[in-house]
């Protein structure tokens, strides 16, 4: 991973929000897991939103020169796994997300604040409209 960690988590944060993403939770679990570094829950309504949320980080985080060494679950989008190895994120459908309570597992780490930027509609409305 060439950039920082905590860009790389507000990306994939930003670019779960700007989808519509809900829940959205990333967790440092430095120290408690061996596979990653931070964990990245959070999840969409339908298999098919699952799955552009998670086109959506690969695209976003393939501009910062970032590429998942493994990804899983596009064929389905009930969970979506995308491994960019100190970072994975878990994207899922809200029944299969409670199913597996990833949140549980890496109950000890700790919640890292992300910057997400909210988009007011009513300045971009008016922006568009100069």
């Amino acid at each position: 991973m060439k950039n920082d960690p905590l860009v790389i988590l507000n990306t994939i944060a930003q670019s779960i929000f700007d989808k519509k993403g809900t829940n959205i939770l990333a967790l440092d679990v430095r120290g408690i897991s061996t596979i990653t570094d931070f964990v990245v829950i959070a999840e969409g309504n339908v298999d098919r939103h699952v799955v552009a949320i998670a086109q959506n980080i690969e695209n976003e985080l393939k501009a910062l020169g970032e590429k998942a060494i493994y990804v899983e679950g596009l064929e389905y989008g009930d969970w979506v796994v995308l491994d960019y190895l100190n970072v994975m994120v878990h994207i899922f459908m809200p029944g299969v997300r409670d199913k597996y309570q990833l949140e549980r597992l890496w109950g000890e780490g700790k919640i890292v604040d992300l910057n997400i930027v909210l988009h007011d509609k009513l300045s971009m409305n008016s922006n568009s409209a100069s």
